[in-house]
């Protein structure tokens, strides 16, 4: 039985940063108590609201702006759609009013302090990552729920079954690298194809195209945003923001006024290595620091992880020729699939396996995408994918201050190079002298993180997290 199906539109989520599990998951979770309280029809009943944080959301959570997200959430606010210069103003309301507007129709008593817990003590046995809401009702009744942030957005509900509603009869089915290896050799589809196949049995292949635009418009605005954009970084650890001053340095005198011309500019400072290796880090900067200050990004598959696929994609847009709709559209299938088989055979959450589990993932999908795009095999491809996540495994998640600051922004730029890298390697090697399979990279990195020290593990316990004297009280 297939272990589950999942969408390149469920890799791919357009949030707000700066944590995927930390921010929009709680958020998702927060929209989906408002709407089961509406399914039973006990909004306008209700007084108070508390809500528990548990695990990596309560060491964490302030850093990553969880509280920031449930507040957004309750409130009926969509991290889609919500306008990221209002998050201070409406927080702050919140907290000043003393009031939430649950659902924005239900006005409740809302005391920060008193009704937010950071349960920093306490874990629940099946993810770090957990919440619980409890709403007290006028009738004397309650509804408690939990919810567990499992990585990149997705959200799970306690003792939730699945809904058969909501499977598709996929025509190729897959669970491992095994299954697409097999699929593709029995079709002669690329990996792409394969993944555009399954995708029809969701929606369109005119829809499937035209949502994927839509995702890399946001991935193309948040990196010109992100090099055009001064000043610190939220939180309290005074982090200067790079991407602007990297990106003025290189591009020099050169005019331009918008994203297709600046693509253009980049090209004019040429192919050298250096300038290259200089490109793809302002790139990735430009993505996370746009996500540690709470801007409008694209889960790839995490928030953490946001900058590794933008910018390698970047990468194969300006120096490698790859600018066209086509392109755009085979590189983010490509590697969806490659982050699928990860969260479906490991996890694509720090929480449950540290850093291996973001940037590496991040990085195995951008090669793997990268390899097909430059005209490599399916198998090229795979073998791309376990050569970087190889070079990941044991990477830990050790945020200082809680903050997807440092390590993490830096992650972003070396998790790119690795990409790109281990795609060259692909791409100059017969796959039929490999020594490791994706899937055995894919169980290791699974039995890995078992291993791993859980303060190791987003909790901000161990590693630079307390060896740095930056760190802020709360972790």
């Amino acid at each position: 039985m297939q272990k589950e199906q999942i969408s390149v539109f469920n890799m791919f989520k357009i949030g707000i940063g700066p944590s995927s599990s930390h921010t929009l998951g709680p958020w998702r979770a927060a929209q989906q108590f408002v709407a089961l309280l509406q399914q039973r029809q006990v909004v306008e009943l209700v007084v108070q609201v508390k809500i528990l944080l548990y695990g990596s959301l309560a060491k964490t959570g302030k850093g990553h702006g969880t509280d920031i997200a449930i507040l957004l959430g309750l409130s009926g606010d969509d991290p889609v759609t919500f306008d990221v210069t209002q998050i201070n103003p409406k927080v702050d309301k919140i907290k000043r009013d003393h009031q939430l507007i649950l659902g924005n129709h239900q006005p409740i008593s809302f005391y920060f302090d008193d009704d937010l817990m950071f349960l920093f003590n306490e874990s629940l046995p099946f993810h770090p990552n957990a919440v619980t809401f409890q709403a007290f009702l006028s009738d004397g009744k309650a509804v408690s729920e939990t919810y567990y942030s499992i990585g990149g957005g997705f959200v799970v509900r306690e003792n939730e079954t699945s809904d058969a509603s909501h499977e598709v009869d996929l025509p190729f089915p897959i669970d491992t690298a095994a299954d697409l290896l097999h699929w593709c050799r029995k079709t002669g589809l690329k990996i792409s194809e394969v993944v555009m196949e399954n995708e029809m049995a969701w929606r369109s292949e005119d829809e499937a195209k035209s949502k994927i635009l839509d995702i890399f418009n946001t991935i193309k605005e948040c990196i010109y945003r992100g090099c055009h954009t001064t000043g610190y970084l939220p939180g309290g650890l005074n982090v200067g923001r790079r991407a602007a001053a990297l990106n003025k340095k290189l591009i020099g005198n050169r005019p331009y006024g918008n994203f297709d011309e600046w693509v253009a500019a980049i090209r004019e400072t040429g192919d050298s290595f250096k300038n290259i290796l200089d490109w793809v880090s302002c790139f990735a900067l430009a993505v996370n620091e746009e996500n540690a200050s709470f801007g409008r990004v694209v889960t790839a598959p995490t928030n953490g992880a946001a900058g590794v696929i933008p910018a390698v994609l970047q990468y194969y847009l300006v120096f490698c020729e790859g600018y066209t709709d086509a392109k755009i559209i085979q590189f983010m299938f490509t590697a969806s699939e490659i982050g699928s088989i990860f969260k479906k055979g490991a996890t694509i959450s720090a929480a449950m396996g540290g850093c291996q589990a973001e940037i590496g993932v991040s990085s195995a999908m951008a090669a793997a995408a990268l390899t097909e795009c430059l005209g490599g095999s399916q198998r090229q491809a795979m073998m791309a994918a376990e050569i970087a996540m190889e070079h990941h495994l044991g990477l830990t998640c050790d945020p200082i201050g809680g903050l997807v600051q440092v390590p993490c922004i830096e992650r972003n730029t070396m998790g790119a190079i690795k990409a790109i890298t281990a795609s060259q390697l692909a791409l100059q090697t017969n796959p039929d002298n490999a020594k490791v399979s994706l899937d055995a990279v894919v169980k290791t990195m699974w039995q890995t993180a078992q291993d791993m020290n859980s303060k190791y593990k987003e909790t901000s316990d161990g590693g630079l997290a307390i060896n740095i004297p930056l760190s802020l009280p709360e972790c």
